[in-house]
């Protein structure tokens, strides 16, 4: 959904009313593909909402092995825990060239004391992230790979008329890095998958075209 439809989705933590409002009070900065914005253990002070581009969402290890959380696009933003004074929690980098107005601290914690509404937003919001990540640790440690890969494909396919479709831009890699496995673990699964006629990848998608098994 484009950014200037965008009202509230699950997930989003304020509609645009709230982030048009916030993004006056920001400053604009553009920044190249895959730029560090955000360190995983960086003292927090700003807020980045997202006027164009994709941001990923990630955890990394001192050999750079990385685990990626989610991704995030225009009408969204990153950087709300600067409310509780903490270190990030994780890190964000973009995925393309990106834009954002970035928010002070204090201008937001502002915001959200006179602003009921977007308080109220920020706490559902924040309440659904954590069932998504509790539901990540579980598909996580009770699914293997190849049941990994088909919850994500199901979680991200969105109905496009009679079809399902995956319609994030996503490499084998990018598949593999946020299930936890090989790049080429991920090419024998989707070999299979596209030979089982339940998947058809495409360059700028994946179409699923019948419900994959739970096992293979």
């Amino acid at each position: 959904m484009p950014w200037s439809e965008t009202e509230k989705r699950p997930g989003v933590s304020l509609s645009k009313q709230h982030l048009d409002a916030l993004s006056e009070r920001g400053k604009v900065r553009s920044y190249p593909r895959n730029s560090v914005i955000i360190n995983e253990g960086d003292e927090g002070d700003t807020l980045y909402i997202i006027l164009a581009g994709r941001v990923k969402i990630f955890l990394a290890d001192e050999d750079g092995k990385e685990v990626i959380l989610g991704t995030q696009g225009p009408g969204e933003c990153f950087g709300e825990i600067v409310l509780d004074d903490g270190p990030r929690s994780a890190s964000v980098a973009t995925l393309e060239p990106s834009k954002f107005s970035v928010v002070g601290a204090e201008v937001f914690r502002e915001y959200v004391m006179h602003t009921p509404e977007a308080a109220g937003q920020l706490v559902a919001a924040l309440i659904h992230r954590v069932r998504e990540l509790t539901r990540t640790v579980g598909v996580l440690a009770l699914l293997d790979v190849y049941g990994r890969v088909v919850r994500l494909l199901e979680d991200l396919a969105v109905a496009r008329g009679e079809e399902l479709v995956v319609e994030e831009r996503l490499t084998q890699q990018d598949i593999a890095t946020r299930v936890g496995c090989s790049r080429e673990m991920i090419s024998r699964i989707f070999k299979e998958l596209r030979q089982g006629g339940y998947i058809r990848p495409e360059p700028e998608r994946i179409v699923i075209l019948r419900k994959p098994p739970r096992a293979w």
